[in-house]
Order: structure tokens, then sequence, then C-alpha cells
């Protein structure tokens, strides 16, 4: 007879490893199933400043994210490497089933996250890994002493527009309105940077090239007009870097919890519709997406799962 577990938490993420922290602490035999490495898009991130708590000098997604990891570790959680197929929700005991096992709680916490939004540009595909990144920090290094792009005007795509300026000779942030979106913290620190320029009320249109990303169109919103962008000829390639939002990773829960817009809705506790079941982080429909807030989601999540079961037992 398999385990039925008092918490399975779906996903790793700051939101997933909270939960995973607290349900452990409360003595909860909990497991965490992750399909891909801890962190989700924290993971990827190459600063982090505002995260209280957080190291002063050299903070990154990566540091956080292992000490995350070690937290819910000491007190027990455990861990299993599965990509999840399918779920059954409804009743006293969950049932998640994975490519490599099954596995059953009483209750669920879904923290799957979100990911990148595409830039919504013709080629876009075709040129993903082969110029087109949603990742500075996996990727920037392929551009050293090259011209990138950055699409985007908030936090992040003016933060990851300041770190490729570390490799890049030059950034040009792309955005559709004549300002940005950034906190002023972070507009002052890319205005002052020598490397960084600007192209006002613009969107990507086009993505062109034989085997690389050597050139794209781009339209004025305002005006309409089109001009095409092309690699330095002794480049011969440029990269483009999207940083336009998340979409959530929600497909798995279509018809099995109640959503809108594919973010999971949940009340202040993290309940979602089904007795039980909570989801935290990126994954459901909130106001702000920060790792902080993440956190705070998984530490409610937990919570309210252990007063659940106590509850019915």
């Amino acid at each position: 007879m398999s385990k039925i577990y008092d918490v399975i938490i779906l996903g790793a993420g700051p939101a997933g490893l909270a939960a995973g922290l607290y349900a452990g602490r409360s003595r909860l035999s909990t497991l965490i199933i992750e399909k891909g490495q801890d962190g989700g898009q924290i993971a990827i991130t190459d600063e982090i400043e505002n995260y209280p708590g957080a190291l002063l000098e050299g903070e990154s997604g990566p540091s956080l994210i292992a000490r995350m990891t070690a937290q819910a570790a000491k007190f027990g959680a455990e861990r299993v490497s599965d990509t999840i197929k399918d779920l059954e929700l409804e009743g006293p005991v969950k049932k998640l089933i994975g490519a490599k096992g099954e596995y059953e709680g009483k209750t669920v916490i879904l923290a799957t996250g979100a990911h990148p939004r595409p830039i919504g540009c013709k080629n876009e595909e075709k040129f993903v890994g082969r110029g087109i990144s949603f990742c500075a920090t996996c990727d920037a290094n392929f551009f050293e002493d090259f011209e990138v792009f950055v699409v985007g005007g908030g936090d992040s795509a003016v933060e990851e527009a300041i770190y490729l300026t570390k490799f890049a000779r030059k950034v040009t942030i792309i955005h559709r309105r004549d300002e940005l979106r950034a906190a002023k913290s972070i507009q002052e620190k890319a205005f002052a940077n020598d490397k960084i320029e600007f192209m006002w009320d613009t969107v990507v249109d086009e993505v062109c090239g034989e085997d690389i990303l050597d050139a794209m169109i781009v339209k004025n919103v305002k005006t309409g007009e089109l001009t095409r962008v092309e690699a330095d000829p002794d480049d011969g390639l440029f990269g483009l870097f999207g940083f336009i939002g998340y979409l959530p990773n929600s497909q798995l829960f279509e018809g099995k919890v109640e959503m809108d817009h594919g973010y999971i809705i949940t009340d202040d506790d993290m309940r979602t519709n089904i007795p039980g079941v909570f989801a935290a982080g990126d994954i459901r429909k909130k106001s702000l997406r920060q790792v902080v807030t993440a956190a705070a989601d998984g530490a409610i999540a937990a919570t309210m799962a252990e007063r659940y079961l106590g509850e019915i037992e």
C-alpha cells in the first residue's frame, strides 16, 4: 500500500519550498514534487535586492533558493523528481499521477509557477535558442561583445538589461510605451549606464535570419512605421531577450480547479474551490508576483493545510 502524505506540494519554487518548510516544521508528512530545478523563475535571476533578509552584496536567485531548499530538507520534507501528467483532486485522498509513479496525499498545494510570455513576433519560435532568449543569466555569455536588445519595460526587463551590459557591448531596451514601468531606483541605474540605449513606443514585429537571428523588423506603435534592424556585418548576429511578463503553468489543472485566465482562484488563505486543495505563488490570481509574496503564500497554504487536516481527523 502506497504512503498517503499529509501534504503533497507540486513545485519547488519559493512558494513550494516555503510550504515545505512550514509543513515539515509542523511535523506533517510532506512530499515536494518538482520536474526540473528548484527555484522556478528565481533560479535564473542574477541579482535579488528586494527580498527581506537577502544578502546585501551578492545575493542571486540560485543562492537564495539553495538556502530555501536546505531549510525544507532540514524539517523533513521528502523530495521526488517527476513530471505530473494528471491529478485526481476530489475526495479525502488526492492522487497525482506522474511519469515515474503515483502519489497520494490528504492535501495538495499547487505551486507550479509561471513561464516567460513570448515576445509575440513573427517567426519567434524559429529563433528561440538561436538568438532569442528569456534568460539573461543563462545566455548572456553567448553574446559577449555583441549587441543585444531587451523587450520590456518593467523591473525584470530593466534589471536584466543592466546585467547584460556586463557582457554585451551595447544593450537597447525596446518598450512599447514612452516611459519605463520599472521602479525608479532601477530606472536610475539604467539611465546612468552608458551601454544602455532605448527604443521607445516600439514593438518587435518580425525576426529574421537563416539559421541564427541577424535582423528584425520593429514597429512604432504610434505611427505604424516599420524599421528593419540588422546585425553589425562584423558580428553577423545579435541577441534578443524577452521580459514582458509570465504565463501560468496551469494547463494541468484546467477543468479541475476554478481559474481565471489560467490563474487559480483562491481566497486569502490560499484555499481553492476544492476542499483540501490549496494554491500558492505565481500560479494563483493575485496583484503582486514577487519572491516575498510567493514565500508568504506558501507559508499560509501549509498552515491552512495543517488546519484542514485537524478539522477532518
